[in-house]
């Protein structure tokens, strides 16, 4: 009878393909993201899913580990800039629209991709939109259970 020991369980590092549960909560705890309640997440390492600072902590762990990681937004999603926020006059935006604090809008931008900002202050001359990402600025709880490392599939 052959023992399965840790040795043969291929750790997370280049290409592998890590199939996982994960959460990600705010410095106050409350969770933004989480999928152990549903399907488990699959990606390839360096596939561009999960960004680098969230892949390089995952490094080295193999199927079976659970860990709670602290990631700071140097890693993560990056500084509030507050360069990304800009103001728009009311004019601009139809008149039907229910402008106010929180809400999400689409915007394209210069290569016509689209852009989503936030919000953030209204009043009757101005809008002002932030565009920075609505996690840039915080520390993120990253939560994980490693479930199986494979080898990726090249082609």
């Amino acid at each position: 009878m052959t023992d399965l020991s840790d040795s043969v369980l291929l750790p997370i590092g280049p290409d592998t393909r890590v199939t996982l549960h994960f959460s990600l909560s705010l410095e106050n705890g409350s969770t933004v993201d989480s999928n152990f309640e549903a399907e488990p997440a699959v990606f390839v390492v360096g596939d561009g899913n999960f960004l680098p600072g969230f892949e390089a902590v995952l490094t080295g762990l193999k199927p079976g580990a659970e860990e709670v990681f602290s990631i700071h937004p140097e890693q993560g999603f990056g500084q509030h800039n507050p360069s990304n926020t800009q103001q728009f006059s009311r004019k601009e935006f139809d008149d039907d629209l229910a402008l106010e604090p929180g809400l999400m809008l689409s915007f394209a931008d210069a290569s016509k991709a689209e852009l989503p900002g936030v919000v953030t202050v209204v009043d009757q001359e101005e809008v002002t939109i932030d565009f920075n990402h609505p996690l840039a600025g915080h520390t993120i709880s990253f939560k994980v259970k490693i479930l199986d490392v494979v080898p990726a599939v090249t082609h």
